[in-house]
């Protein structure tokens, strides 16, 4: 099937969410979306309603913009107090809240920060202003570090010496592995995203599956897709046959892009980072390699942030346990109430592919 609509259709949606409720057992299944476009997608094409109660779809940390540590936003912010910056960013990352401020609320008062479409937009922004500090806030998972990289590589070719990047690149199989170790979260299966694994392959999740003992299944963003995904992992559990499957098999391949894989590799070198709500993770990150320095923004910048103390309202945000699959969002007490996509006090609710977001608009 090529096109959109038949990944839509009705019939074969009907089809396939009846065979899960054929098959699925009596005991419950929890199985985590790890990418923020399939919970919206699942939300969105009322797909909750579709499938059994005892199959819960529960929302987890792949959304790039709500993992940005809080430290993140805070250095993003302290640019701002920087004259000859101009901090070029992803729209989405603009109501983010940090300790103090948000990215919104700083270009109010300066005017000196940039929304760009893609990285390479940066280096026009650099060359059209030779005498003002360019910095790219470099945020985002596998699917998005290969034209970062490039954008680095680019810019050394073309001389740019005023373009520098803040990175915050994460790598979603070592937050799978947190995931699976932490008591509080109870999973049998994941709904593995599909733009990242067409960067890394579904290879990248066979040692998950092996040790963990846990399904994976690589999953396109259309109805038929999510539900075809997770009807294979129901399988899977009522047989007791872990695997990794590829539902997105027109996509992904088993070795991804390996010519993406090389350009990361090339720029980047795996980090101990933060993420917000799972804490620091061990080589869950990635990082800008020596011999690219210049264009690394910690290393030209003398950023000195200092922890704010968070309100009262901010205290009670539950977005760290939505990320980790242990909160629905409606469980937050802010949700709905002190908390909506126009007045979003964490991160679930700024992004469109956060969890509170999608269950805002859709649930």
């Amino acid at each position: 099937m090529r096109y959109v609509d038949e990944f839509r259709n009705r019939k074969l949606v009907e089809q396939v969410a009846g065979k899960i409720r054929e098959i699925i057992p009596i005991y419950p299944i929890n199985i985590m979306e790890v990418c923020g476009t399939h919970t919206q997608s699942f939300y969105r094409f009322g797909l909750d309603k579709l499938i059994p109660p005892q199959l819960r779809l529960i929302s987890g940390p792949g959304c790039p913009v709500c993992v940005s540590a809080q430290g993140y936003i805070d250095e993003a912010i302290a640019l701002c107090g920087h004259k000859e910056v101009i901090l070029a960013t992803f729209g989405d990352m603009l109501r983010v809240p940090g300790n103090k401020s948000s990215l919104e609320k700083e270009r109010a008062k300066s005017g000196n920060i940039q929304v760009v479409y893609s990285p390479l937009d940066t280096l026009r922004i650099a060359k059209n202003n030779p005498d003002k500090k360019i910095v790219f806030l470099a945020v985002g998972f596998e699917t998005t570090a290969p034209t970062i990289a490039l954008s680095i590589l680019k810019a050394k070719e073309e001389r740019v010496k005023n373009l520098f990047f803040l990175t915050s690149l994460k790598l979603i199989p070592p937050a799978m592995k947190i995931l699976l170790e932490d008591e509080k979260v109870c999973l049998q299966g994941f709904l593995c995203p599909g733009h990242v694994s067409a960067i890394i392959g579904t290879k990248a999740y066979a040692g998950i599956s092996k040790r963990y003992r846990i399904g994976c299944c690589v999953a396109g963003f259309e109805p038929l897709d999510i539900l075809e995904g997770l009807y294979l992992l129901v399988r899977q559990i009522i047989k007791k046959h872990p695997c990794v499957e590829n539902q997105y098999s027109r996509v992904v391949t088993n070795s991804g892009n390996r010519r993406a894989q090389e350009i990361i590799k090339d720029v980047f070198a795996p980090d101990n980072v933060s993420w917000r709500g799972l804490g620091v993770i061990p080589a869950s990150g990635l990082r800008i390699r020596k011999r690219f320095a210049i264009f690394d923004a910690r290393k030209q910048f003398s950023l000195k942030t200092t922890p704010g103390k968070l309100d009262a309202i901010q205290k009670k945000c539950k977005c760290g346990s939505v990320l980790k699959g242990i909160l629905r969002p409606d469980q937050c007490p802010l949700f709905r109430k002190a908390c909506t996509p126009d007045n979003p006090y964490g991160p679930c609710m700024v992004s469109i592919e956060g969890a509170c977001n999608a269950y805002y608009k859709y649930h």
